[in-house]
Protein backbone atom coordinates (compact mmCIF):
# COMPACT_ATOMS: atom_id res chain seq x y z
CA UNK A 1 0.00 0.00 0.00
CA UNK A 2 1.15 3.52 -0.75
CA UNK A 3 2.42 5.58 2.32
CA UNK A 4 0.83 8.35 3.90
CA UNK A 5 1.58 10.71 6.69
CA UNK A 6 0.05 13.47 8.05
CA UNK A 7 0.27 15.57 11.36
CA UNK A 8 -1.17 17.64 14.34
CA UNK A 9 -0.08 19.92 16.44
CA UNK A 10 -0.56 19.36 20.43
CA UNK A 11 -3.14 21.60 21.07
CA UNK A 12 -4.48 19.98 23.88
CA UNK A 13 -8.26 18.38 23.23
CA UNK A 14 -9.37 17.37 20.21
CA UNK A 15 -11.65 20.01 18.86
CA UNK A 16 -14.49 19.41 16.05
CA UNK A 17 -12.75 21.48 13.69
CA UNK A 18 -9.66 19.31 13.79
CA UNK A 19 -12.33 16.34 13.83
CA UNK A 20 -14.34 17.25 10.91
CA UNK A 21 -11.34 18.43 9.24
CA UNK A 22 -8.82 16.02 9.24
CA UNK A 23 -8.95 13.37 11.77
CA UNK A 24 -12.17 11.65 10.23
CA UNK A 25 -10.49 11.25 7.09
CA UNK A 26 -7.59 9.93 8.95
CA UNK A 27 -9.59 7.28 10.08
CA UNK A 28 -11.07 6.68 6.95
CA UNK A 29 -7.65 6.40 4.97
CA UNK A 30 -6.49 3.50 7.20
CA UNK A 31 -8.20 0.99 5.39
CA UNK A 32 -6.65 2.26 2.20
CA UNK A 33 -2.76 3.64 2.68
CA UNK A 34 0.07 2.38 5.44
CA UNK A 35 -0.51 5.23 7.82
CA UNK A 36 1.58 7.32 9.87
CA UNK A 37 -0.04 9.99 11.59
CA UNK A 38 2.55 12.16 13.89
CA UNK A 39 1.69 15.04 16.82
CA UNK A 40 4.01 17.40 15.90
CA UNK A 41 5.23 19.28 18.82
CA UNK A 42 8.36 20.51 17.17
CA UNK A 43 6.35 22.88 14.85
CA UNK A 44 4.37 23.98 18.50
CA UNK A 45 7.28 26.12 19.73
CA UNK A 46 7.42 28.60 16.12
CA UNK A 47 5.53 30.71 17.90
CA UNK A 48 4.35 31.85 21.75
CA UNK A 49 3.71 29.09 23.99
CA UNK A 50 3.70 27.57 27.51
CA UNK A 51 6.36 25.09 28.41
CA UNK A 52 4.89 24.11 31.39
CA UNK A 53 1.47 22.86 29.45
CA UNK A 54 3.24 21.02 26.26
CA UNK A 55 3.44 17.58 27.28
CA UNK A 56 0.30 17.51 28.62
CA UNK A 57 -1.71 19.11 25.62
CA UNK A 58 0.58 16.87 23.72
CA UNK A 59 -0.51 13.47 25.90
CA UNK A 60 -4.12 15.01 25.54
CA UNK A 61 -4.04 15.08 21.44
CA UNK A 62 -2.96 11.56 21.13
CA UNK A 63 -5.95 10.47 23.75
CA UNK A 64 -7.98 12.61 21.06
CA UNK A 65 -6.94 10.65 18.00
CA UNK A 66 -6.91 7.51 20.05
CA UNK A 67 -10.42 7.81 20.62
CA UNK A 68 -11.79 9.61 17.13
CA UNK A 69 -10.24 6.40 15.71
CA UNK A 70 -6.70 6.35 15.06
CA UNK A 71 -6.15 2.69 15.62
CA UNK A 72 -2.49 2.24 16.59
CA UNK A 73 -3.13 -2.07 15.95
CA UNK A 74 -2.95 -0.92 12.39
CA UNK A 75 -1.52 2.64 11.35
CA UNK A 76 1.70 4.38 13.89
CA UNK A 77 1.15 7.38 15.94
CA UNK A 78 3.74 9.00 17.71
CA UNK A 79 5.18 12.16 18.87
CA UNK A 80 7.47 14.52 16.63
CA UNK A 81 10.07 14.75 19.00
CA UNK A 82 10.63 11.49 19.89
CA UNK A 83 11.85 10.76 16.53
CA UNK A 84 15.65 13.19 16.61
CA UNK A 85 15.75 12.93 12.50
CA UNK A 86 12.92 15.08 11.75
CA UNK A 87 14.74 17.84 13.38
CA UNK A 88 18.45 16.20 11.45
CA UNK A 89 16.54 16.12 8.05
CA UNK A 90 15.00 19.59 8.24
CA UNK A 91 18.74 21.23 8.79
CA UNK A 92 20.04 19.59 5.65
CA UNK A 93 16.88 20.56 4.01
CA UNK A 94 17.32 23.81 4.81
CA UNK A 95 20.38 24.11 2.95
CA UNK A 96 18.63 23.95 -0.49
CA UNK A 97 15.30 25.30 0.70
CA UNK A 98 15.07 28.48 -1.53
CA UNK A 99 14.94 31.68 0.82
CA UNK A 100 12.31 33.91 -1.65
CA UNK A 101 9.87 30.51 -1.13
CA UNK A 102 9.98 30.06 2.00
CA UNK A 103 9.09 34.55 2.47
CA UNK A 104 6.33 34.19 -0.24
CA UNK A 105 4.25 31.34 1.85
CA UNK A 106 1.12 32.54 2.84
CA UNK A 107 1.22 31.37 6.58
CA UNK A 108 4.27 32.94 7.27
CA UNK A 109 3.46 36.79 6.08
CA UNK A 110 0.04 35.58 7.89
CA UNK A 111 1.71 34.53 11.37
CA UNK A 112 5.36 36.90 11.12
CA UNK A 113 2.90 40.25 11.70
CA UNK A 114 2.36 38.81 15.32
CA UNK A 115 5.72 39.57 15.72
CA UNK A 116 7.76 42.48 16.66
CA UNK A 117 11.20 40.45 15.87
CA UNK A 118 10.15 37.15 13.75
CA UNK A 119 11.78 34.14 14.63
CA UNK A 120 13.74 32.20 12.19
CA UNK A 121 12.03 28.95 13.76
CA UNK A 122 8.52 30.58 11.84
CA UNK A 123 10.30 31.11 8.21
CA UNK A 124 11.27 27.62 8.34
CA UNK A 125 8.06 26.05 9.84
CA UNK A 126 7.30 24.33 6.17
CA UNK A 127 10.97 23.18 6.04
CA UNK A 128 10.03 20.97 9.36
CA UNK A 129 6.97 20.29 7.51
CA UNK A 130 8.82 18.91 4.65
CA UNK A 131 11.45 17.00 6.44
CA UNK A 132 7.99 15.15 8.54
CA UNK A 133 7.03 14.15 5.37
CA UNK A 134 9.87 13.39 3.08
CA UNK A 135 11.58 11.33 6.07
CA UNK A 136 8.94 8.42 5.86
CA UNK A 137 9.32 9.14 1.93
CA UNK A 138 5.28 9.36 2.10
CA UNK A 139 3.59 9.48 -1.20
CA UNK A 140 0.36 10.90 -0.05
CA UNK A 141 -0.42 13.49 2.56
CA UNK A 142 -3.80 14.69 3.37
CA UNK A 143 -4.02 18.21 3.97
CA UNK A 144 -6.39 21.24 4.53
CA UNK A 145 -6.67 23.99 2.11
CA UNK A 146 -4.45 25.75 4.25
CA UNK A 147 -1.44 23.79 3.61
CA UNK A 148 -1.46 23.55 0.23
CA UNK A 149 1.49 25.63 -0.66
CA UNK A 150 3.52 23.83 2.44
CA UNK A 151 3.35 20.59 0.65
CA UNK A 152 4.19 22.31 -2.94
CA UNK A 153 6.98 23.13 -1.59
CA UNK A 154 8.13 19.88 0.08
CA UNK A 155 7.77 18.44 -3.78
CA UNK A 156 9.76 21.27 -4.74
CA UNK A 157 12.54 20.02 -1.95
CA UNK A 158 12.07 16.73 -2.82
CA UNK A 159 12.88 17.18 -6.42
CA UNK A 160 15.80 19.62 -5.57
CA UNK A 161 17.28 17.27 -3.73
CA UNK A 162 16.92 14.25 -6.10
CA UNK A 163 18.38 16.48 -8.10
CA UNK A 164 21.35 17.18 -6.47
CA UNK A 165 22.35 14.26 -4.35
CA UNK A 166 20.63 11.35 -6.25
CA UNK A 167 21.46 11.87 -9.75
CA UNK A 168 17.94 12.84 -10.61
CA UNK A 169 16.88 9.44 -9.69
CA UNK A 170 13.17 9.52 -7.07
CA UNK A 171 15.05 8.79 -3.82
CA UNK A 172 12.12 11.08 -2.23
CA UNK A 173 8.66 11.04 -4.12
CA UNK A 174 6.59 13.65 -4.10
CA UNK A 175 3.51 13.54 -2.25
CA UNK A 176 0.34 14.35 -3.78
CA UNK A 177 -2.52 16.07 -1.57
CA UNK A 178 -5.62 13.75 -0.29
CA UNK A 179 -7.54 16.77 0.37
CA UNK A 180 -10.22 16.66 3.07
CA UNK A 181 -14.22 16.53 2.14
CA UNK A 182 -14.14 19.02 5.09
CA UNK A 183 -11.40 21.60 4.17
CA UNK A 184 -12.25 24.50 6.34
CA UNK A 185 -14.18 24.72 9.11
CA UNK A 186 -15.01 28.21 10.30
CA UNK A 187 -14.93 28.66 14.14
CA UNK A 188 -17.97 29.98 16.37
CA UNK A 189 -17.10 33.43 16.03
CA UNK A 190 -18.29 33.06 12.10
CA UNK A 191 -15.12 35.10 11.05
CA UNK A 192 -11.75 32.70 11.28
CA UNK A 193 -10.65 28.97 11.19
CA UNK A 194 -11.76 26.71 14.40
CA UNK A 195 -8.68 27.33 16.27
CA UNK A 196 -8.18 27.28 20.09
CA UNK A 197 -6.16 29.99 20.52
CA UNK A 198 -8.77 31.96 19.29
CA UNK A 199 -11.58 30.35 21.63
CA UNK A 200 -13.69 29.81 18.59
CA UNK A 201 -13.74 25.87 19.46
CA UNK A 202 -15.84 23.13 20.74
CA UNK A 203 -13.81 20.48 22.25
CA UNK A 204 -14.87 16.80 21.60
CA UNK A 205 -15.05 15.79 24.73
CA UNK A 206 -16.98 18.55 26.24
CA UNK A 207 -20.99 17.93 28.15
CA UNK A 208 -23.80 18.60 26.75
CA UNK A 209 -24.13 21.74 28.84
CA UNK A 210 -20.61 22.91 27.77
CA UNK A 211 -21.82 22.54 24.19
CA UNK A 212 -24.65 24.55 24.55
CA UNK A 213 -23.63 27.33 25.90
CA UNK A 214 -21.06 27.64 23.44
CA UNK A 215 -23.39 26.88 20.56
CA UNK A 216 -26.12 29.40 22.62
CA UNK A 217 -24.03 32.77 21.48
CA UNK A 218 -22.38 31.45 18.62
CA UNK A 219 -22.29 34.08 15.60
CA UNK A 220 -25.28 33.22 13.12
CA UNK A 221 -26.52 35.10 9.44
CA UNK A 222 -26.44 39.08 10.87
CA UNK A 223 -28.90 39.66 8.49
CA UNK A 224 -31.28 37.91 11.24
CA UNK A 225 -31.57 40.85 13.73
CA UNK A 226 -34.97 39.42 15.11
CA UNK A 227 -36.71 35.59 15.03
CA UNK A 228 -38.90 37.15 12.23
CA UNK A 229 -36.02 38.16 9.95
CA UNK A 230 -35.51 35.81 7.53
CA UNK A 231 -32.14 34.73 6.73
CA UNK A 232 -29.25 32.83 4.25
CA UNK A 233 -28.69 29.68 5.43
CA UNK A 234 -25.59 29.40 2.92
CA UNK A 235 -23.70 32.17 4.71
CA UNK A 236 -24.42 31.04 8.17
CA UNK A 237 -22.19 29.26 9.66
CA UNK A 238 -24.98 27.04 12.36
CA UNK A 239 -26.23 26.06 8.85
CA UNK A 240 -22.43 24.60 7.76
CA UNK A 241 -22.02 22.80 10.95
CA UNK A 242 -25.60 21.35 10.79
CA UNK A 243 -24.66 20.11 7.20
CA UNK A 244 -21.89 18.07 9.43
CA UNK A 245 -23.21 17.13 12.49
CA UNK A 246 -27.58 16.60 11.10
CA UNK A 247 -29.37 14.19 8.98
CA UNK A 248 -29.72 15.25 5.36
CA UNK A 249 -34.00 16.02 6.12
CA UNK A 250 -33.00 18.50 9.22
CA UNK A 251 -30.53 20.02 6.48
CA UNK A 252 -32.97 20.92 4.39
CA UNK A 253 -35.70 21.84 7.11
CA UNK A 254 -32.81 24.34 8.36
CA UNK A 255 -32.45 25.56 4.71
CA UNK A 256 -36.09 26.21 4.94
CA UNK A 257 -37.25 27.39 8.00
CA UNK A 258 -33.76 30.19 7.92
CA UNK A 259 -35.41 31.85 5.15
CA UNK A 260 -38.63 31.94 5.94
CA UNK A 261 -38.24 32.91 9.18
CA UNK A 262 -39.86 30.09 10.21
CA UNK A 263 -37.29 29.03 13.66
CA UNK A 264 -35.25 31.39 15.15
CA UNK A 265 -31.66 31.16 15.52
CA UNK A 266 -32.07 29.51 19.02
CA UNK A 267 -33.83 27.03 17.82
CA UNK A 268 -31.77 25.86 15.11
CA UNK A 269 -28.82 25.78 17.63
CA UNK A 270 -30.57 23.63 19.97
CA UNK A 271 -31.73 20.95 17.18
CA UNK A 272 -27.79 21.02 16.27
CA UNK A 273 -26.68 20.65 19.87
CA UNK A 274 -28.60 17.81 20.21
CA UNK A 275 -27.62 16.08 17.03
CA UNK A 276 -23.68 17.30 18.13
CA UNK A 277 -24.21 15.91 21.55
CA UNK A 278 -25.57 12.16 19.85
CA UNK A 279 -22.74 12.82 17.56
CA UNK A 280 -20.08 13.54 20.16
CA UNK A 281 -20.96 11.40 22.91
CA UNK A 282 -18.82 8.05 21.86
CA UNK A 283 -15.96 10.50 21.49
CA UNK A 284 -16.07 11.77 24.61
CA UNK A 285 -16.96 8.12 26.49
CA UNK A 286 -13.33 7.12 24.76
CA UNK A 287 -11.64 10.00 25.78
CA UNK A 288 -12.79 9.64 29.44
CA UNK A 289 -11.91 5.73 29.44
CA UNK A 290 -8.49 6.36 27.62
CA UNK A 291 -7.66 9.08 30.36
CA UNK A 292 -7.76 6.60 33.01
CA UNK A 293 -5.34 4.38 31.44
CA UNK A 294 -2.55 6.76 30.79
CA UNK A 295 -0.17 3.33 30.66
CA UNK A 296 -1.56 2.35 27.91
CA UNK A 297 -1.03 5.52 25.82
CA UNK A 298 2.29 5.87 26.81
CA UNK A 299 3.32 2.06 25.30
CA UNK A 300 0.99 3.56 22.05
CA UNK A 301 2.96 6.57 21.48
CA UNK A 302 6.34 4.31 22.53
CA UNK A 303 5.94 1.52 20.42
CA UNK A 304 4.60 4.06 17.32
CA UNK A 305 8.04 6.02 17.63
CA UNK A 306 10.02 3.33 18.17
CA UNK A 307 9.32 2.07 14.58
CA UNK A 308 9.50 5.78 13.33
CA UNK A 309 13.07 5.57 14.18
CA UNK A 310 13.88 2.76 12.68
CA UNK A 311 11.81 3.93 9.52
CA UNK A 312 13.60 7.32 10.04
CA UNK A 313 17.08 5.30 10.02
CA UNK A 314 16.92 3.72 6.85
CA UNK A 315 16.24 6.99 5.32
CA UNK A 316 18.69 8.89 7.08
CA UNK A 317 21.39 6.39 6.26
CA UNK A 318 20.80 7.15 2.61
CA UNK A 319 20.47 10.98 3.09
CA UNK A 320 24.04 11.32 4.90
CA UNK A 321 25.69 8.45 2.25
CA UNK A 322 24.04 10.64 -0.83
CA UNK A 323 25.28 13.68 1.05
CA UNK A 324 28.82 12.68 1.84
CA UNK A 325 29.47 13.22 5.27
CA UNK A 326 31.64 10.34 7.09
CA UNK A 327 29.94 7.55 8.43
CA UNK A 328 30.09 6.59 12.18
CA UNK A 329 32.35 3.44 13.11
CA UNK A 330 30.08 0.59 13.47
Amino acid sequence: MARVFSGIQPSGELHIGNWLGAIRNWVALQDQYECLYCIVDQHAVTGQYDPASLALRTREMAIGLLAAGVDPNGSLLFVQSHVPAHATLAWLLTTIAPLGELERMTQYKDKSQRFESVPAGLLCYPVLMAADILLYRAEKVPVGDDQTQHLELTRELARRWNRHFAGGDAFFPEPEPILSPARRIIGLDGQAKMSKSLGNTIAVTETPEQIWDKLRPAMTDPARKTRKDPGTPEICNIYALHRHFSPEATVTEVAVKCRTAGWGCIDCKRVLADNMIQALAPLRQRSLDLAMRPAEVTTILADGAATARRLASETMAEVTTRMGFLPEAS
